[in-house]
């Protein structure tokens, strides 16, 4: 029941023509709404007429067949300039004065040493679009200008879509509350209740992301560098020299972590080799002397079995010497 009322209040997707299309056929809609909570209330098909109807005026700009107006151009302007100047903070104090003179304001800032100690500043300007060429001029004569990039992007396509998803959006959301007011078993509550949620969700993400784009069109972007004579600028890439050199101090560097090292760790090298030397050769007497121990052992064990072996063979000699003599002998 719940699935079919949803359906029919026309749920917001991600495309607008879908979303028009189900504006469009209102009637349908309360339709299937009456179908879930019960009897239609009275003025009920009228007012789903009158939403389709203004969805319709909407789409010609009056309802009269009139054309809709023109949308402003939304246009992302941004800019980076380079300039060299022989005193950097004053150049940079004098940037920001003139941001804010304008109704700018400070964005981003930094500012560092080269190699050699010769300063330089990056600093982000955001100025109302209509200051935005007259501050660039004025940035550009704060010294010598070194490069200039400048950049225009249309989004008005976006903003127009955005916003346009966002209404219809706003009104399936108000749909399907109004479904919740009406519902009066627990599963259709349940029901109502996801996807209220799902599409209040989709609706905060356009609402995201349209503000990103009105601040991005609402004021333009500036980015400066300067930077005193003979410096070098902190945008500019890094040449192959450069990078060849930075790959041997970094081979050299690490050669040279490895041979410390190697010599933090030699004199333990050296007492373990003696330890494992004097360790063998004192195995080696130990087993030696087990060997020499056990065959003195054996060889004294011997001797009496020999002796008695021999013995006994002498008494059993004399044995038959005797028993050969006989009687008449005797």
């Amino acid at each position: 029941m719940a699935s079919l009322g949803v359906a029919g209040c026309g749920a917001a997707g991600p495309g607008d023509t879908e979303q028009a299309s189900a504006e469009r056929s209102g009637t349908g809609a309360a339709r299937g709404e009456q179908g879930m909570v019960g009897p239609k209330a009275p003025g009920a098909g009228e007012s789903a007429d009158g939403e389709a109807g203004a969805d319709r005026g909407s789409d010609t700009g009056s309802g009269t067949g009139k054309p809709a107006p023109v949308a402003t151009a939304q246009i992302i302007r941004t800019a980076s300039l380079t300039v060299e100047a022989e005193d950097v903070p004053g150049a940079l104090a004098k940037a920001r004065t003139a941001a804010k003179g304008v109704g700018g304001y400070v964005g981003d800032e930094s500012t560092d040493q080269d190699g050699e100690g010769r300063e330089r500043s990056r600093v982000e300007l955001r100025v109302p679009p209509e200051a935005y060429d007259g501050l660039l001029d004025r940035l550009s004569r704060l010294g010598t200008l070194k490069k200039r990039q400048v950049s225009a992007k249309d989004v008005t396509d976006q903003v127009v879509d955005t916003s346009s998803r966002i209404k219809t959006q706003q009104a399936s959301v108000a749909r399907v509350r109004a479904l919740m007011d009406k519902a009066t078993t627990i599963g259709d509550i349940v029901t109502l209740e996801s996807e209220l949620s799902r599409r209040q969700s989709e609706l905060e993400s356009l609402q995201a992301r349209l503000k990103s784009l009105q601040e991005q069109t609402g004021m333009a972007t500036v980015t400066l560098v300067l930077h005193e004579p003979d410096a070098a600028a902190d945008d500019e890439g890094t040449s192959f020299g450069d990078a060849l050199s930075g790959g041997w101090g970094a081979f050299t560097e690490g050669v040279r972590r490895l041979l410390v090292a190697v010599g933090a760790s030699l004199p333990f090298l050296v007492a373990g080799a003696l330890v494992s030397v004097l360790w063998q050769v004192l195995r080696g007497r130990m087993v030696r002397g087990r060997l020499s121990r056990r065959t003195r052992s054996s060889g004294t064990a011997a001797a009496p079995a020999r002796e008695e072996s021999a013995e006994t063979a002498r008494e059993s000699d004399a044995e038959t010497a005797r028993e050969s003599d006989g009687p008449g002998d005797r």
